[in-house]
C-alpha cells in the first residue's frame, strides 16, 4: 500500500488575492482557487492550540497532502466546507519531502 492510496479525498487550496479597496482602504478578500483537485486526507483531531500572532487558535482538524505550494495564509474546500489553514509543516524522507500536513480549522 502506497501513501497515495491513502489520500481519500480531493480538496481545493485557495489563496487570496488583494481585491477592490475597501471603504477604509484596505484590499478586500478575493479568494481565488489555487490548486484544484489535490488529492488529500482530512482527520478529525482533539484541539490543538496553535499561536497565530498574538491570538491562541485550536486547530480541529489535520490535512494531508503532497508536496504542493500551501501556506498558512491559504484556505482549503472540502465538499462543502471551508478550512482555514493554521499550520504547514513538511514531512522529509531519505530523498525530501514525502508530504504536508496541515493543521487547520473551519470557518465560519
Amino acid at each position: 500500500m502506497s501513501y497515495t492510496s491513502l489520500l481519500v479525498n480531493i480538496c481545493t487550496v485557495e489563496r487570496d488575492t488583494p481585491g477592490a479597496a475597501t471603504d477604509y482602504g484596505t484590499p478586500s478578500e478575493n479568494w481565488a482557487a489555487h490548486l484544484t483537485d489535490e488529492p488529500c486526507r482530512i482527520q478529525a483531531i482533539s484541539g490543538v492550540e496553535i499561536v497565530v500572532g498574538a491570538k491562541v487558535v485550536i486547530a480541529n482538524y489535520k490535512l494531508f497532502i503532497g508536496d504542493v505550494d500551501i501556506t498558512e495564509q491559504d484556505r482549503v474546500v472540502i465538499g462543502a466546507v471551508t478550512y482555514q489553514v493554521l499550520l504547514v509543516s513538511d514531512r522529509q524522507d531519505s530523498s525530501g519531502v514525502h508530504h504536508i500536513e496541515c493543521l487547520m480549522r473551519t470557518v465560519r
